[in-house]
């Protein structure tokens, strides 16, 4: 591996982790952070966003996947971002399992944290007509992103976020490939809707 990996293509870096290279899964955290904080966040649901912060999960997804590389095959880096992104859904399935199990209290908010990583991968999914605070805007969106179905939530997120194409989220959604085409589209334009008009029920 040469010593500067800032533009090392990303199967080198899987195959250097695999190898326990320290800096190469360094770099790999760090070029897939902003997508999968923004992954994570939307994903987790209004309740587990009170209790529980993106970034922890983050990292506990981070040291899961990438402590175990020895056995993954690389296929490109969609495909790559998705393995990431089903780690983490796993990891949120486990969270939300935990906190109903115990019951905890969904009233104590956790403040929100730094935006500067995944606020870039949130306007990948819509773009605020009004120039609001940021705080504000995170909040907008997920509040938004909180009232779609559950099938554009995940159609929007794996084709937005993930980067897979339209074929590979119908063949794991099991719908033909013009289905996931709506579903993204009026997930989309759903969304921005909501955004811009304010009907986020806060």
């Amino acid at each position: 591996m040469p010593d500067d990996l800032h533009d090392a293509p990303t199967a080198e870096l899987v195959a250097a982790a695999a190898q326990q290279d320290r800096a190469a899964v360094e770099q790999l955290l760090v070029r897939h952070l902003p997508g999968l904080e923004a992954f994570v966040r939307l994903r987790m649901g209004p309740a587990l966003r009170g209790l529980a912060t993106a970034p922890d999960l983050v990292q506990s997804v981070c040291r899961d996947v990438l402590g175990d590389l020895d056995g993954f095959e690389f296929r490109g880096e969609a495909p790559f971002r998705a393995w990431l992104y089903v780690c983490a859904e796993n990891k949120l399935r486990e969270k939300h399992r935990f906190h109903h199990r115990d019951k905890r209290d969904v009233a104590a908010a956790v403040p929100l944290p730094d935006a500067s990583t995944f606020l870039p991968a949130y306007r990948t999914l819509c773009t605020p007509s009004r120039d609001v605070e940021m705080r504000e805007t995170i909040r907008r969106i997920e509040a938004a992103f909180d009232q779609l179905p559950d099938d554009y939530r995940e159609a929007v997120t794996l084709h937005k976020l993930c980067g897979l194409s339209h074929r590979e989220i119908a063949e794991r959604m099991q719908r033909s490939e013009g289905a996931v085409r709506n579903l993204v589209y009026r997930g989309i334009s759903r969304l921005a809707l909501l955004v811009d008009g304010g009907d986020t029920g806060s």
